[in-house]
């Protein structure tokens, strides 16, 4: 963790992407990329090979019986400004300012297939840092550092933009852009997979994030703090924010986490 951390979250406001990475709109633990950004590749699983969907998703505007005929989606490389508003109008106006202005299904469909992992690289976030600060408590000449309280607060408008958003609301723009996120997934190197596979894989890591008791030891053995449970900082980067947050702001993230998954896998 940085001495002078830089905040940023993902708003993935579509099902899961809202919940999951607004969630990751998360404080920088790392200096800026210095080499080109490179999607760390997905081990290699048959899962992502199955002749069919896992937890098949039907998109919004289908064939089905009863629902409304909407007008088509513009192709991936056309679909920034119909996201970003889509984005907008469930979350809210100050989303606009922290969002990309390129590819940003693409980038959002990278971040949540890379939240698992030790790492989302900088140049595919979907959104840019805000301002602030990482704190901590201690001294290194006596107990050491811990993470310190005031780093939850800076949390909480976030995690009130997912908690409060309407949840129907968000299943439906999940399943409206679903052809597109799906299409921006296969183009990960995915051919053969289901990207609402993917989500609920993920939801589940971050369900399963352990909660630790007590305050949040931290080291720092170089320049960025680490965590001193080596236990704990081996976790990924999605489940690290989780802790960052504070365990009430987690709590209630599993929560909206858990209430998502059971919306985009109800089909089944």
């Amino acid at each position: 963790m940085s001495k002078s951390e830089n905040s940023w979250f993902v708003p993935v406001a579509l099902a899961v992407a809202v919940a999951i990475a607004l969630l990751f709109f998360w404080p920088r633990l790392n200096p800026p990329d210095s080499e080109p950004a490179m999607i760390e590749p997905a081990p290699a699983e048959d899962a992502r090979r199955r002749p069919g969907p896992l937890h098949p998703l039907e998109p919004l505007g289908s064939a089905s019986e009863g629902e409304r005929e909407l007008v088509p989606l513009p192709p991936l490389d056309d679909s920034d400004g119909y996201f970003r508003l889509e984005l907008i109008d469930l979350l809210g106006n100050k989303l606009d300012a922290l969002l990309t202005n390129e590819a940003l299904i693409e980038k959002f469909v990278a971040t949540i297939d890379n939240l698992p992992r030790s790492r989302v690289a900088e140049r595919i976030r979907p959104v840019g840092r805000i301002d602030g600060s990482f704190l901590v408590d201690g001294d290194p000449e006596s107990d050491g550092y811990v993470l310190a309280e005031e780093n939850f607060g800076r949390y909480d408008f976030l995690v009130d933009m997912i908690t409060f958003a309407s949840v129907d609301s968000i299943v439906d723009a999940y399943r409206r852009f679903y052809p597109l996120l799906q299409q921006a997934y296969n183009g990960l190197g995915y051919p053969d997979a289901y990207f609402n596979d993917r989500v609920v894989e993920v939801i589940d890591h971050l369900i399963s994030t352990p909660e630790p008791q007590g305050p949040l030891r931290l080291v720092r053995p170089h320049v960025l703090y680490e965590f001193a449970d080596p236990e704990l900082e081996a976790l990924s980067s999605g489940q690290k924010l989780l802790l960052r947050m504070g365990p009430d702001n987690a709590a209630r993230i599993k929560r909206r986490l858990a209430e998502l998954r059971g919306r985009i896998t109800a089909g089944e």
